[in-house]
């Protein structure tokens, strides 16, 4: 196995979990039939309130504050797997536990304070911790390995 840096490892974590987590929320998006510029003004509208009437201006602030959120994610992990090697010996086991940790993060911290939510529903929750534990959590764990 090659070994990679740690920006290449925290940067490919972060385009991989980054792609796979958005193309997920896409879908749900859609799924539901709401519309994707909007769900991705929404996630802008957390560092910038007003984004929600950028238009197609912020739902590309959107993208952007969704990978930045996925750059800190991803950092956190390989640089802590740096010092902690136990981490990097069993991917699949701290993949799903820092996938859990992220989604109570996000959704029992970051979220509510930002907006005073949180999801409440069998369904919202169970997105999203299938979105967190595999989706994030496991890849940039794997990926952490490197």
């Amino acid at each position: 196995m090659q070994n990679w840096s740690t920006v290449k490892r925290i940067a490919v974590a972060t385009l991989v979990a980054g792609t796979l987590d958005i193309l997920a929320a896409t879908g749900l998006t859609l799924a539901f039939g709401r519309k994707v510029d909007a769900m991705l003004r929404y996630v802008a509208s957390g560092p910038f309130p007003a984004a929600k009437e950028w238009g197609a201006a912020g739902a590309w602030a959107g993208l952007a504050v969704h990978f930045a959120l996925m750059a800190v994610m991803a950092a956190v992990f390989v640089v802590t797997a740096n010092r902690m090697p136990q981490l990097k010996a069993k991917p699949i086991l701290w993949g799903v536990i820092y996938g859990l940790v992220t989604y109570v993060v996000m959704n029992l911290v970051a979220v509510p304070l930002r907006f005073g939510t949180f999801p409440v529903s069998a369904i919202g929750i169970s997105t999203q911790l299938f979105c967190h534990i595999v989706l994030v959590g496991i890849p940039i764990a794997l990926i952490a390995r490197r």
